[in-house]
């Protein structure tokens, strides 16, 4: 089920101006993208917080209506205030169906106390990310990807190039050579559950890309 937001068009700019909408249970936001001019616009923030829990806000195509028509986008950025529940700022990028674009995604890890590393070698499980990012036509961009841990013994990882990719979808450190084919999860004896194993901590330290949002390009 596509999430759908509504927002109305902003005229005034400036800290000024978006310190007054948030006093009004407003935040301000934009949108760009497509070649396309860039949209200032207003969101209401109970209706934004209400979809805050939902991982596909993060990583799935939206719906966005103002000014009376619809527009597929993604959420490239949201700025949080430091301390309060409100939102400071919301980035959104639209997206053409032709063009393939890329954004973070969840990992999903399923059967760990499966394992024969953690059911009958009493192993810790480290995720050593949580999401990776993705390049891929917007229809086949996943909510999120699954990782089985299920056949995972101690002193053993997953890698990146092991993941079970859903069609049209391609990881986007995979592209750069054999190099960034970093770990993603690992088991440890219980005598190493509070650091990696050396082999996993040199992969981890030699690939952060893998787990490092790139900054989005705006077209």
């Amino acid at each position: 089920m596509t999430i759908e937001l509504n927002a109305e068009l902003r005229a005034d700019q400036g800290k000024g101006a978006s310190r007054r909408l948030r006093h009004t249970d407003k935040l301000p936001a934009i949108v760009y993208g497509s070649g396309k001019d860039a949209v200032n616009l207003m969101l209401t923030q109970r209706e934004v917080r209400a979809h805050m829990k939902n991982e596909a806000l993060y990583s799935s195509v939206l719906s966005l209506k103002y000014d009376g028509k619809s527009e597929q986008v993604i959420l490239r950025d949201i700025q949080h205030h430091p301390y309060k529940v409100d939102i400071m700022h919301m980035d959104f990028q639209r997206v053409d169906a032709n063009k393939k674009l890329h954004m973070h995604v969840p990992l999903h890890f399923i059967n760990e106390d499966k394992s024969p590393g953690v059911k009958l070698e009493g192993g810790i499980v480290s995720h050593v990310v949580i999401e990776v990012e993705i390049e891929c036509l917007p229809k086949d961009i996943p909510e999120f990807i699954e990782v089985d841990v299920s056949g995972l013994h101690t002193n053993h990882a997953i890698h990146l190039s092991e993941l079970k990719l859903p069609a049209g979808v391609e990881i986007r450190a995979l592209k750069h050579g054999a190099d960034h084919d970093s770990a993603v999860v690992s088991i440890h004896p219980p005598k190493q559950a509070a650091e990696e194993t050396p082999a996993v901590a040199a992969e981890a330290e030699a690939a952060p890309a893998a787990a490092a949002p790139a900054p989005a390009d705006k077209k």
